[in-house]
C-alpha cells in the first residue's frame, strides 16, 4: 500500500555516465534514498558537478537511472512527465511570445480553449506583479519580472512536483533577495512540494523546510537539515545563523 502523505520517493537511486573516449563508467550519483511528503519545500545544495542537476532531469523524465527508481505518488516516473514542472535558472522563454503568451503556453499544450488559457494567464499577470506588461516581449524585461514569467508558466499547469534549478542565481542580490520573499508567499498559498537546488546556502536556510546536503560526486546524501524555524523568517536570526553555520562547516568538510 502507498503511503498518501508521500509526494515523492528515491529507492536505490543510481546514476552512471559513460566517458564517451574511454568507454569509462562514470558515478554521479549513488545509492540515494529519500522521501519527500507533499507540500514541503526541499533545498538541495553540494558542490558545483556533484549530480544536482542530474537528479532532477531524473525527476523531470529528461534522463534515466542506471539502477533504482523515482515514485511521485507511488507511480514510477515517465518520459518527460507531466506531473512535474521544471524551472530552469536562463528563465528558457520564447523571445517571439509575449508575457503572457509565455504563461499561456503549458496550456496550450493540455488543448484548453483560448479564452480559458487567457483567462487563467491573466489570474497569474496579476497575482505575479506583472500588470501592464503582460504584451511586452522578453527581451523588454527585467530579470526578475523574466523569472516571475517563467514561474508563472510552470505553476498555471498545477504540477504534482515543481523543480527549481537555480533559479535566481543570474539576479544581483537585491532581486535576488526579493524573488526570494515572492517565491515564499506563492508556496505559501499554494503549499506546492518544491524541490530547489541552489548554491546559496543563505537562500537553501531562509526558505526550506528541508536542507538536503549531497557529497562530491559521485553524490551521496551527507545529511538532512530540518529547518524548523517559523515563517516569515529573518534572515539574520540566530536560528538561521546556527543552521547556516552546521551546513557550511559540513560542506567544507569535502
Amino acid at each position: 500500500m502507498n503511503d498518501l502523505s508521500l509526494a515523492l520517493e528515491f529507492s536505490g537511486l543510481n546514476k552512471q555516465f559513460i566517458s564517451g573516449d574511454s568507454g569509462q563508467k562514470i558515478p554521479v550519483i549513488e545509492s540515494i534514498d529519500y522521501q519527500l511528503k507533499w507540500g514541503t519545500f526541499l533545498s538541495i545544495i553540494g558542490p558545483s558537478g556533484c549530480g544536482k542537476t542530474t537528479l532532477l532531469r531524473i525527476v523531470a523524465g529528461l534522463d534515466q537511472a542506471t539502477k533504482g527508481q523515482i515514485l511521485i505518488n507511488g507511480q514510477k516516473i515517465k518520459n518527460c512527465d507531466q506531473r512535474v514542472g521544471l524551472i530552469f535558472q536562463e528563465y528558457a522563454l520564447f523571445p517571439w511570445r509575449t508575457a503572457i503568451k509565455n504563461i499561456e503556453f503549458g496550456l496550450e499544450t493540455q488543448k484548453i480553449a483560448g479564452n480559458k488559457r487567457k483567462k487563467a494567464a491573466m489570474e497569474y499577470i496579476h497575482a505575479f506583479g506583472l500588470q501592464g506588461f503582460e504584451k511586452k516581449y522578453p527581451k523588454e524585461l527585467s530579470g526578475g519580472m523574466k523569472q516571475r514569467v517563467a514561474i508563472a508558466r510552470t505553476l498555471i499547469t498545477n504540477p504534482d512536483i515543481v523543480l527549481m534549478d537555480e533559479p535566481f542565481a543570474s539576479l544581483d542580490s537585491q532581486t535576488r533577495n526579493s524573488l526570494q520573499e515572492f517565491l515564499f508567499s506563492i508556496w505559501h498559498q499554494r503549499k506546492d512540494t518544491i524541490i530547489f537546488v541552489t548554491h546559496n546556502v543563505d537562500e537553501a536556510v531562509f526558505l526550506s523546510d528541508q536542507v538536503l546536503v549531497l557529497s562530491p560526486r559521485p553524490a551521496k546524501i551527507m545529511k538532512i537539515y530540518e529547518v524548523d524555524i517559523p515563517r516569515p523568517r529573518d534572515r539574520t536570526s540566530p536560528e538561521i545563523n546556527t543552521i547556516r553555520k552546521e551546513i557550511l562547516e559540513n560542506l567544507s568538510k569535502n
